[in-house]
């Protein structure tokens, strides 16, 4: 039997080594009261063909990014991943122990986390980047607790366009902590947030793009934020935006965090995804996670290592700069080699087409009675106000067979002003064809013909 290797002659022989009669007989220690009285309310066992069929039954129910016009992102994004990464991260130079603790049997995966390393502080315009996090969200969070390490000061001020979600983590981070300032959320990215700075501050959090697809200028953060010796972190959620905007580190970015999935690891309902974590070397130190580094051996052979490892269960637990103890080495691998394939031309290309959809889209937007488009800037994500609920709005486009983008209030219930907002994204893989088939729904959508 595949989940019960063992036959009874071999239990029989396990139970007569520790000298009892039946497997009953190891748990006779605990309490009466705390065992099972009764079954569990669960369906009766059945063959594995039949739970096979009925999985797939359930499955088949999903609508995926593939099956139509899809225009979600806020956060995650359905980019064409070569089918040469999957074939790749296969290989076996890349199938040598998981956690690099012993590098003479590591060195496939020390390996590509160097190169990872490499590009990831390449793209933000960094000096230094990790092994990768969890996720952009959680990046987001230790980069905020790196800062205050930094600085020794508290106070963090969250720009009102950080995607909902990441400040929830961020406020999960930092719970019943004081010293955090979040803005309003403000769809037209006009908050400011320089006046706030001061002497306490120890760092001022941005997104760009933010959660509704503005670009902001960080130069003029920074440049704030040094003035007072406050750090700023910039984060990106949408990587293939630095193939054509400027690296956050060339604008005075202190620590850059994001999210890599767009690059080599599609839509998964959530996951598992890469965060990425990158600031200057002066500031190694109080990096989390880890850091993968370049050596030679007693023969003068190139080698890996792990160079930097301030985590809790190399170090004294009150020395760790971080309790994440594991780092994303497959995600992180499947970004590595599509951004390898892609090389600095390609991912230039990319994004341009990436931006050209968008604005293809906006310009259709703008057309369609009943829509505004609230952006004056963005990469390949806006926000557009509709005239009548948004939720509803898009539920009767999934009617259609089209997913037109994330309805703020989804992450935003409380605030009344954002209910009409809808945050639309394209890729590479938006066609003329899905653009004409949203203006089109949408248009008859908002029309009053379907919607009451």
């Amino acid at each position: 039997m595949r989940y019960l290797p063992h036959s009874e002659a071999e239990r029989k022989k396990m139970l007569d080594v520790i000298g009892i009669d039946s497997v009953d007989e190891l748990f006779a220690t605990v309490p009466k009261e705390l065992k099972l009285r009764e079954p569990i309310d669960l369906p009766p066992t059945s063959p594995e063909f039949e739970v096979e069929a009925h999985m797939g039954a359930l499955a088949a129910k999903n609508r995926t990014g593939s099956d139509g016009p899809f225009f979600i992102g806020a956060g995650a994004y359905r980019h064409h991943v070569p089918a040469s990464v999957d074939h790749l991260i296969q290989r076996s130079e890349w199938l040598t122990a998981y956690t690099p603790y012993q590098p003479e049997i590591s060195q496939g995966t020390l390996q590509m986390l160097f190169e990872f390393q490499t590009q990831v502080a390449h793209l933000t315009g960094m000096e230094v980047a990790n092994a990768s996090m969890y996720d952009g969200s959680t990046s987001a969070a230790e980069a905020i607790l790196m800062a205050r390490r930094q600085t020794r000061r508290k106070k963090i001020l969250l720009s009102g366009g950080l995607h909902p979600q990441y400040r929830d983590v961020i406020k999960t981070y930092l719970s019943a902590d004081e010293g955090l300032v979040c803005f309003d959320a403000d769809p037209k990215g006009t908050a400011q947030i320089i006046t706030e700075i001061d002497n306490d501050t120890a760092a001022i959090l941005v997104q760009t793009p933010d959660f509704y697809g503005n670009l902001h200028d960080i130069k003029a953060l920074a440049d704030a934020a040094h003035e007072k010796g406050a750090l700023l972190i910039v984060v990106v959620t949408e990587i293939i935006a630095l193939g054509l905007i400027e690296a956050p580190g060339a604008l005075g970015a202190d620590i850059v965090v994001g999210e890599g999935q767009s690059l080599g690891n599609p839509l998964g309902f959530g996951g598992p995804y890469v965060g990425l974590l990158a600031t200057r070397s002066k500031f190694v130190r109080q990096m989390p996670g880890r850091l993968c580094g370049q050596t030679v051996d007693s023969e003068g052979r190139r080698g890996f290592v792990l160079t930097l490892s301030t985590r809790e269960q190399h170090i004294r637990r009150e020395k760790a700069t971080s309790n994440i103890c594991t780092n994303a080495g497959l995600c992180a691998l499947a970004f590595s080699i599509h951004l390898s394939l892609l090389g600095e031309m390609g991912l230039q290309k990319l994004a341009k087409i990436n931006h050209a959809n968008a604005c293809k889209l906006a310009v259709e937007m703008a057309k369609i009675s009943g829509v505004e488009v609230l952006n004056s800037t963005f990469f390949n994500e806006f926000t557009i106000r509709v005239n009548k609920d948004a939720n509803s709005v898009v539920n009767a486009l999934a009617g259609k067979n089209i997913l037109a983008g994330l309805p703020v209030s989804r992450l935003e219930p409380a605030k009344k002003d954002l209910e009409n907002l809808i945050v639309l994204a394209t890729t590479e893989l938006t066609s003329s064809g899905d653009i004409e088939a949203l203006v089109s729904a949408l248009t008859s959508v908002l029309s009053g013909e379907e919607l009451s």
